[in-house]
């Protein structure tokens, strides 16, 4: 499966180049085009990377590969992605071990079905470099119950199920654009309980990056690319929590003539990935 998924990625970029393109070009906060050196050369001087993805996107998955590797030959990781649970982190450490094999992974886990093509390279990865590889996001049920219940529906649960998500109760703040722009597109409908479900999403994986933060280490996080564009969503929470805490940001987009740069991108994360919009989906 891994090597038809590499296939795919190399004969699309092929074709691509083959048409005098090129598949992405990256730029800076302020729209300024910079290379991929350059990423790396900044992301080497932080403690946390917040790589925001399109789920479905080939090329953005196989830059995340990439970027581990060569972040790998100068520092040491600790790598996360919001695509595990955190009640999930128990039988990934399994794996990580090597005591279970992948289809008891399978298995046990909630995986998603992209797994094996966009994120198992990952955690392959972490296992052969034996880096910590963190399950940092809420179980989708407690999100659920906050989208349906509000923050007070997580009241009734479990000290062990409490111990999944971040500690309550959560800040909270309705004002940030990104969960304004949630109420907006909802209508009015259901209040403020899915920006909330956002929020505790954001705020747990925020909550086991700074858990598992090791000195001298850089984290990387893998996450949808909303969850931390424009300095919101998981970097305001780490923020809250530890001003001081040196974080570089990654959004991605993609566009039709990535040489253009839209300015609805500015400020959008430190470094802007531009996808051909013709890339090969995952899925």
């Amino acid at each position: 499966m891994k090597k038809i998924f590499l296939t795919v990625i190399l004969w699309s970029v092929q074709s691509l180049l083959g048409q005098d393109k090129m598949p992405y070009q990256i730029y800076d906060a302020q729209g300024k085009k910079t290379t991929y050196k350059k990423l790396v050369k900044k992301s080497l001087d932080t403690q946390v990377i917040l790589f925001g993805e399109y789920h479905d996107n080939a090329l953005i998955h196989w830059l995340q590969l990439s970027l581990a590797q060569d972040l790998a030959q100068q520092k040491d990781l600790v790598m996360g992605a919001e695509m595990i649970e955190a009640d999930n982190q128990e039988v990934l450490n399994q794996y990580l071990n090597q005591q279970i094999d992948q289809k008891a992974l399978d298995t046990l886990a909630r995986l998603w079905i992209n797994y094996k093509t966009d994120y198992k390279p990952l955690v392959d990865f972490a296992m052969e470099k034996q880096f910590p590889f963190i399950a940092t996001n809420i179980p989708r049920r407690y999100a659920s119950i906050v989208f349906k219940k509000d923050f007070e529906g997580l009241n009734d649960l479990t000290t062990e199920e409490k111990s999944w998500m971040a500690p309550l109760p959560i800040k909270f703040d309705v004002n940030l654009p990104k969960y304004q722009a949630m109420l907006s597109m909802m209508g009015g409908h259901a209040g403020e309980k899915m920006p909330k479900a956002q929020a505790i999403k954001d705020a747990t994986m925020a909550h086991f990056i700074l858990k598992n933060l090791e000195n001298e280490s850089v984290f990387l996080h893998f996450n949808g690319t909303y969850h931390s564009e424009h300095y919101e969503g998981i970097y305001w929470y780490l923020k809250q929590a530890q001003p001081q805490l040196k974080i570089v940001t990654l959004a991605t987009v993609t566009s039709h003539d990535i040489q253009k740069f839209d300015k609805q991108w500015l400020g959008q994360a430190d470094f802007i990935i531009v996808v051909d919009e013709d890339m090969t989906k995952t899925y």
